[in-house]
């Protein structure tokens, strides 16, 4: 049985609705946990999570002191989607059920739409996408509000999403590119940290320098840029003519790196479109 399926099967418990249930004890959903009460903006005695995994359950008590966790359904205001695609429908039905007027789902692929209709025209629905450095407090998410959502539940899943890095407001279309970006982003980041890993090693330094060595050039090169904010003129002050860096430059030029990140974004957009 799924977390949505045994949420959806059990009746609302006797104690007061909390501010928020979280649908799904997962990694990403202990990720909004702690950024909602890190942040000052939720305290733990308003927020609950379903978890059927008893072991789960252990450590989200142990790593939330205040939050209710429980296997069961919990009476709510609001809720968050933090489901498997397949579940989401069944979750926000759950969701409904247990009192929530609005919802944010971050299962990818699932549309707002779809969501509407499983809730009805009462409960206002937010669609998101998160990316996986959220776990960190260093995402970027983009949201967008459903046919009855208003200002304040735009403001509130931003509050919510705020807590664990940035948040952007996008029509529901431009979700799927803002997946083939930020959401794949990290991994073509750490394919591309593989790749000067092993080019490394392959001039001899030894490997546990290079991933050290690899791991500190993309944090330090982040922070310069999250600084900076012009990734033209950063490339351009690293860019002596006739140098080094000029010499590794030319190859990706030549090679079309511009062309073949274009076309792994268009591949990814399209996916996501695809999974709908």
């Amino acid at each position: 049985m799924t977390t949505a399926e045994a949420a959806a099967s059990t009746s609302p418990p006797g104690p007061a609705a909390v501010e928020v249930l979280l649908i799904g004890g997962g990694n990403m959903g202990s990720a909004l946990l702690a950024g909602m009460i890190g942040s000052g903006e939720f305290a733990a005695s308003e927020l609950g999570v379903i978890e059927l995994l008893e072991a789960r359950r252990v450590e989200l008590t142990e790593t939330f002191p205040g939050v209710i966790v429980s296997a069961d359904l919990v009476p709510c205001r609001s809720a968050i989607l933090a489901v498997k695609p397949p579940d989401a429908v069944r979750a926000a039905v759950a969701a409904r059920d247990a009192g929530a007027t609005r919802v944010l789902s971050i299962a990818a692929g699932v549309r707002i739409d779809t969501l509407q209709a499983a809730v009805g025209g009462a409960v206002a629905v937010v669609r998101a996408m998160p990316n996986t450095p959220a776990l960190v407090g260093s995402g970027a998410a983009a949201i967008a509000g459903g046919p009855t959502a208003g200002a304040a539940d735009i403001e509130w899943a931003t509050r919510i999403l705020g807590s664990v890095g940035t948040v952007d407001e996008l029509a529901e279309p431009l979700l799927d590119a803002f997946t083939g970006v930020a959401g794949s982003g990290p991994a073509y980041l750490f394919l591309v940290a593989e790749a000067l890993i092993d080019a490394a090693v392959a001039e001899g330094i030894d490997r546990p320098v290079a991933e050290r060595v690899v791991r500190q050039l993309l944090v330090g090169s982040a922070r310069l840029l999250d600084r900076e904010l012009d990734p033209v003129r950063l490339r351009a002050q690293v860019t002596s003519p006739g140098g080094t860096t000029a010499a590794g430059v030319a190859v990706f030029e030549e090679r079309d790196l511009r062309g073949t990140v274009a076309a792994a974004v268009a591949a990814a957009t399209a996916r996501s479109r695809e999974l709908a």
